[in-house]
């Protein structure tokens, strides 16, 4: 029997009948838990790939526990779950068992990637690391995310995203000067090491596909975050300049940033002679680009200037506006947007546009959540299907790939093995 894919319904249809991503006819074991791992092969199965969640039967991913629920709490329908495991079948297996060492291994021998996101050496423990399970399929991409990577001093440390934010440097950086740091508000360390990881196993998988050998894509939440820090790095190395908090201030461009308005607030980055000076003629003050204390960008960059000066000015015009006529104001002309709210993001027209609230089934219900970012033009994201329950594909995927039976998946029911 062939291995079906989701349907957008939620149902499961055949490869023949399955709209076909780029990524069609890759199979890859999710052995991963809440996001740090979960997203990485969300954003695979969206792309086109056959996603095999992969869940303890007495202790599945945890992220089912978490809010928001529809049809209530005891329902287990976790909008949040959801978001990050659709598109994908799903089995249960018990990793610690005999047969289900055996059984996983089987499971390699027949797809294309394995993404795990346990602590460094808990794969080892378990009999199935990568140099074991290399024997199986020599081509198989082994991706692995954990707080701080397989090397290095810090490899067996405990991490969530918060560790990653903290031990990245991007912590330190956020809030407010004359304020303690605070946390970016996602968890920025576990997306960002989704990215990467999804990054890294397409590179892995190039290679095989041009005839060599598989291999292990390590990634680190902390190597992750520390790569978003935009010029922190180089500052320090080269100045010896050690990044802070700006509130929502650029460290060298001005004016940029957030600006108070009628209803809210808008982000506006005019800080250029030519973007200034429409600026001025846009609300009808030209003479303001020609003051001599702030008519090049060198001056406006001052902080005390840009604070005594240009921000009073802009606060004064930006005042007497809402957000929806500052963006229409400065339409295709000045770099300035409204600081929407997730609401307002949700029901934005060119979100809808760009097809990025979708359509997910949730029990009963359709849920929207965010869609796929990556737009291609012939080969596109189209279908969004339910996440799975615990074990639901285990006849479909155990059948198709290790040519069990019903009775060998009762069998391996009563050992505690699925």
């Amino acid at each position: 029997m062939p291995l079906d894919f989701p349907s957008a319904t939620g149902t499961s249809c055949t490869p023949a009948d399955a709209p076909r991503g780029p990524l069609a006819g890759l199979k890859v074991l999710d052995i991963t838990r809440v996001v740090a791992g979960p997203y990485c092969a969300m954003l695979l199965a969206d792309l086109g790939a056959t996603v095999i969640k992969v869940e303890h039967p007495d202790d599945p991913d945890y992220a089912r526990t978490f809010p928001p629920f529809v049809a209530g709490e005891d329902a287990g329908l976790s909008a949040f779950f959801t978001q990050f495991n659709r598109n994908k079948l799903g089995i249960s297996l018990n990793m610690k068992t005999e047969e289900g060492k055996a059984l996983l291994k089987r499971l390699v021998r027949e797809v294309d990637v394995l993404v795990e996101n346990f602590r460094p050496g808990t794969m080892e423990k378990l009999g199935l690391g990568y140099e074991v399970l290399r024997l199986e399929n020599p081509k198989l991409v082994y991706t692995a995310i954990s707080g701080f990577g397989r090397t290095g001093p810090n490899s067996s440390r405990p991490a969530f995203d918060n560790t990653g934010q903290a031990a990245g440097g991007l912590w330190s950086m956020n809030g407010y000067a004359d304020r303690p740091p605070v946390r970016v508000g996602t968890i920025i360390g576990d997306l960002a090491a989704s990215l990467y990881a999804a990054i890294g196993t397409l590179a892995a998988l190039r290679v095989v596909e041009k005839g060599g050998e598989g291999q292990v894509v390590d990634i680190s939440q902390q190597d992750s975050v520390l790569s978003l820090t935009e010029n922190a790095v180089v500052r320090y190395t080269t100045k010896g300049e050690v990044a802070t908090p700006l509130g929502s201030e650029h460290p060298f461009v001005r004016p940029y940033g957030q600006f108070p308005c009628k209803d809210g607030y808008v982000f506006f980055g005019g800080y250029t002679d030519k973007f200034w000076r429409l600026t001025c003629q846009m609300f009808g003050e030209p003479e303001v680009a020609a003051d001599p204390a702030i008519d090049t960008m060198e001056k406006r960059f001052d902080p005390v200037v840009a604070e005594t000066r240009v921000r009073p000015i802009l606060e004064r015009w930006f005042s007497t506006y809402t957000k929806a006529e500052l963006e229409e104001m400065a339409g295709d002309t000045i770099p300035l947007s409204s600081i929407k709210t997730i609401a307002e993001v949700v029901e934005d027209p060119h979100i809808a546009a760009r097809e990025m609230i979708v359509n997910v089934p949730l029990g009963a219900e359709m849920v929207r959540m965010f869609g796929q970012p990556v737009k291609l033009s012939a080969t596109p994201a189209t279908t969004f299907a339910k996440a799975p329950d615990v074990g639901e594909h285990n006849a479909l995927v155990y059948g198709d790939l290790a040519g069990l039976s019903a009775e060998d998946l009762a069998r391996l029911a009563d050992q505690g093995a699925i």
